[in-house]
């Protein structure tokens, strides 16, 4: 039982009803829901009552009870439950493609050209001309065989799905050739013998883990197989004593046998990466031209736009996949077509996207301008959070998602200590910042890395900072 001083101040915490006949509650309920604004008064009220019973040094007084106190209390709550979950965020960790954090950042010019389309009616399933009704991928599939050489093409929700059409649409119930050093997992338990046996295709594994011959996948051909498959292991490398067949023999060998030959490129580079300053990964349209009847590849890697599996190839064989049962289980909204459409344009220009692609803008800035950008956040921190210890140091930036995962990019980053922070409680003050900064800890610091911040962001992490050190002053 409550003692006689917590009992007075209990009775002291004013009833809901009164509190709801308050003008700042009145103006809380034109703009939210009634039943919203008295659960958060009611969690505001338990939240007081609770500390008074918990106690036990009489620490709690009147000041807790009074109605601005239980009001301030429900205003915190309020904004809790109405701020968006998804919000925006600076990626200051270095990884480009960072999963987390939503993968590709979009152009701006490619967002903005969408505001109109978002805001009323689009042509999401029509045809102009004739009025008649469409299927919403044949509006990009232009720019795809543009691209790339194929035929035909058509999009699905990411990758993924794509390999589990495919494989349900061209060979379910028969059997798939793919070499055992390409059975793949990725993030997400996706692993492709899993994802096989769902499709209904029967996987036949040829090989070894290290290296895999012509006359593997020969000696496994029977009168039940539909197609060879190549996995290309973008989250993954195999080095040293190796071997694989290249696609134009497996190509051919498929095509003598009457077979399908799939090729999953899962990052799905449309440009020749070298002129990025990147070794070279295979191109959409080096699989076409090396004889695969289907290509796989995302659309939230390489090409840095929205979440998508695009599938390029034989006219005849989209079709296919087109009229299969889980292609409308699959298929995108209007939203993805917007910005996979518009960002696709891009590619047109290797120039253009250089300078309008921000995926392609980080991985092109030089160093020297990083280092640049670097001494601009220290100068700034200086002043904001002047006890801050901020050293610049070189560092490597990743491109991420399964992306080139070997493959160091030179960077320059910002390491920083807040005198009485860890390292990890410095970090995750960041993430809960106004300005949501995401970092990297490595050897007990935390690091900001230049390659992922814009010059824009650069005065809000100093702003951040210097709200973090103020925070750790006063605790």
């Amino acid at each position: 039982m409550a003692s006689e001083p917590k009992q007075d101040l209990l009775k002291q915490i004013p009833p809901i009803t009164e509190l709801l006949k308050g003008p700042e509650v009145l103006g809380w309920l034109k703009t939210h829901p009634p039943s919203l604004v008295t659960d958060c008064l009611r969690g505001a009220t338990a939240s007081a009552r609770a500390e008074i019973l918990a106690d036990s040094a009489g620490r709690c007084g009147t000041e807790r009870v009074t109605p601005e106190a239980i009001l301030a209390r429900a205003a915190t709550l309020l904004t809790q439950a109405t701020a968006p979950h998804l919000r925006a965020a600076i990626n200051a960790t270095g990884i480009i493609l960072h999963t987390g954090l939503g993968r590709a950042v979009f152009p701006s010019g490619v967002v903005d050209s969408m505001l109109a389309e978002l805001k009323g009616y689009s042509t999401l399933a029509v045809d102009r001309e004739s009025g008649e009704r469409i299927e919403r991928d044949e509006l990009i599939e232009y720019i795809l065989t543009e691209l790339t050489g194929a035929e035909a093409a058509t999009v699905v929700n990411n990758n993924a799905a794509a390999t589990m059409l495919v494989l349900a649409a061209l060979a379910a119930e028969k059997e798939v050739i793919v070499s055992r050093g390409q059975l793949i997992e990725i993030g997400g338990s996706f692993r492709l013998p899993e994802v096989m046996a769902q499709s209904r295709a029967r996987l036949v594994e040829v090989g070894a883990t290290n290296r895999t011959h012509l006359k593997d996948y020969q000696k496994a051909i029977t009168a039940e197989t539909a197609a060879i498959m190549r996995v290309h292991p973008s989250n993954y490398r195999v080095v040293g004593f190796t071997s694989e067949v290249p696609l134009r023999e497996l190509a051919e060998l498929a095509h003598s046998r009457g077979l399908t030959m799939i090729d999953d490129l899962g990052a799905g580079a449309l440009l020749g990466l070298e002129q990025f300053g990147l070794p070279h990964e295979p191109t959409v349209r080096e699989s076409i031209e090396a004889g695969a009847d289907v290509v796989l590849f995302s659309g939230d890697k390489l090409i840095g736009a929205s979440q998508a599996g695009i599938i390029v190839g034989r006219k005849d064989l989209i079709g296919r996949l087109r009229k299969h049962p889980l292609m409308r289980a699959m298929r995108v909204d209007k939203t993805c077509l917007l910005v996979l459409e518009r960002t696709l344009h891009l590619f047109r220009d290797p120039g253009l996207l250089r300078r309008e692609h921000p995926l392609y803008q980080m991985i092109c800035t030089p160093v020297g301008a990083l280092r640049a950008r670097a001494k601009t956040l220290a100068d700034a921190v200086a002043k904001t959070a002047p006890k801050t210890v901020l050293n610049i140091e070189t560092g490597a930036a990743y491109l991420g998602s399964g992306s080139l995962p070997t493959e160091a990019i030179p960077s320059v980053v910002v390491s920083v200590s807040v005198p009485g922070l860890s390292a990890s409680e410095l970090a995750r003050r960041l993430r809960l910042d106004d300005a949501c900064v995401f970092s990297r800890i490595e050897d007990d610091l935390v690091r900001l890395d230049m390659r992922t911040i814009t010059e824009e962001q650069v005065p809000a992490i100093a702003a951040a900072l210097g709200r973090v050190a103020q925070q750790a002053d006063r605790s």
